[in-house]
């Protein structure tokens, strides 16, 4: 074994290790870091205008007509239909044909639903059987009442040729008694044969054997008439039956024409359907009752030209409106476009919980906008008012949300938005509408407003905007 190997060598040291430089990789992060910084700057920016930022809603300002430049009492309501119906049948049914559907141009007479109608086309065809059935029993009856009147007048000739012959029997019989007469004196003067007299003797009764056949056959003569008589009235009262079954048969016939008609809903005037209360496969009935699975109709329809306008006028303001004054229209979906129109109608009555009074107005014109409970705003104008000029009443103001005005100690204005900047600017204010407000100055259009500006805003703050 060898220990020399194994010998530890005390007096030398081993090499000491080297230290690595750590500047190089710091170095190398700052620069990576500063890469970073530089790609995803604006990322950090915008998070961090999120996080400081207080963000706003804003609107442009445009222009608008000016139905501020009508003077008058000004009030709020509805487009409204007077000729508004909700159609169905008056009998119940299930519906197998659809024809309409929302928006669908209607005239009156049209077809707008068919109900399940086999078992009433049966009862017609039923009814209409009857009525020939009527018809044939009519004419039986009619040549039963000839047959009777053929059979009378031919009774009436027998009973004059039974008349005529017995007649000339009643004759016949009178010569034969007189030869018996005359033969008994010539037999008594002894001229005469007792053969003469046998023979006068059976001719006179053979004559009044033949009177006496022929009173029998003109008796039976006349009752034959007679029963010919009253078999003609029989046949003039089965003729008079008949007519009256008939009738009843083509009663029945147009009331079973009635009841299938009724399975076909049709329009009662022309207009337009807003309304499908139904779809194919449902039952319809007029006597729908709460709970019920059946519809109590089919749809609805509006009368496009009988639109006119509701208005609930405070009853304060009253006093201003009169029956056939002017009015002016604006719908507020387009409110740049004025309706003229006249006080129709003042109810009677007022509402006493909202202390108006609901008035009626008559439009002059209308067009493819007016849609039945749009919103629309009046201004009602004394009777003797001159009609506003249309290029004054429509020239264009402007119309901000009235939401965007704030009061910022004695000034009232809004908040322009520049760049990522607002500016207070004050405004001059005019009427108010439908949450909307006038600006007469202070604002051009194309200028960006903030709309619900918080309380902590300031002139000059930085804001962020949100997506409208």
């Amino acid at each position: 074994m060898d220990l020399q190997s194994l010998k530890i060598e005390r007096g030398t040291k081993p090499a000491a290790r080297r230290r690595a430089n750590p500047w190089p990789f710091r170095l190398l992060l700052l620069g990576a870091l500063g890469v970073a910084g530089w790609l995803f700057w604006p990322q950090l920016a915008a998070m961090s205008d999120r996080l400081r930022l207080p963000e706003v809603k804003t609107a442009m300002v445009t222009e608008s007509a000016a139905a501020a430049a009508i003077q008058g009492t000004a009030a709020n309501g509805y487009i409204v239909a007077a000729r508004r119906a909700a159609l169905s049948s008056d009998v119940p049914g299930r519906i197998v044909e659809l024809a309409v559907r929302e928006g669908s141009v209607v005239k009156k007479g049209d077809i707008v639903a068919r109900l399940y109608a086999d078992e009433y086309r049966a009862a017609l065809a039923r009814a209409e059987a009857d009525v020939a059935t009527a018809d044939a029993n009519i004419a039986r009856a009619k040549a039963n009442l000839l047959a009777a009147a053929a059979d009378q007048a031919q009774l009436q000739s027998a009973i004059a040729t039974a008349s005529a012959q017995r007649e000339e029997a009643a004759a016949q019989q009178t010569f034969a008694e007189s030869e018996v007469v005359r033969v008994d004196g010539l037999v008594q003067t002894g001229i005469g044969s007792q053969r003469d007299q046998e023979r006068a003797r059976t001719d006179a009764a053979a004559a009044r054997a033949r009177v006496v056949s022929l009173d029998g056959a003109l008796a039976t003569s006349k009752n034959a008439t007679e029963a010919a008589r009253q078999r003609e009235e029989v046949a003039r009262a089965d003729v008079a039956v008949a007519n009256a079954q008939r009738d009843a048969a083509a009663a029945s016939r147009v009331q079973a024409q009635a009841t299938l008609d009724k399975t076909d809903v049709r329009a009662p005037f022309d207009g337009i359907v807003v309304l499908k209360d139904a779809e194919v496969g449902e039952v319809v009935s007029p006597n729908v009752q709460g709970g019920g699975n059946a519809r109590g109709a089919v749809c609805t329809m509006v009368d496009f030209d009988s639109l006119e306008v509701q208005a609930n006028v405070p009853e304060t303001t009253l006093s201003s409106v009169q029956l056939g004054a002017p009015a002016d229209v604006f719908l507020d979906a387009f409110p740049e476009q004025r309706y003229p129109g006249t006080v129709d109608r003042i109810w009677p009555t007022a509402d006493r919980q909202k202390a108006t009074v609901e008035v009626r107005v008559k439009l002059a014109r209308r067009d493819d906008h007016l849609r039945p409970e749009m919103g629309v705003r009046i201004v009602f104008r004394a009777a003797n008012a001159a009609q506003p000029v249309d290029a004054a009443a429509n020239r264009e103001v402007l119309l901000i949300a009235e939401s965007a005005v704030v009061t910022i100690g004695k000034d009232t204005g809004v908040f322009v938005l520049d760049r990522d900047l607002v500016r207070f600017t004050p405004v001059a204010t005019g009427e108010r509408r439908q949450g909307r407000i006038v600006i007469p100055s202070g604002l051009r259009p194309g200028q960006t407003i903030v709309l619900d500006p918080p309380t902590s805003l300031q002139d000059g703050d930085r804001v962020r905007t949100a997506a409208n």
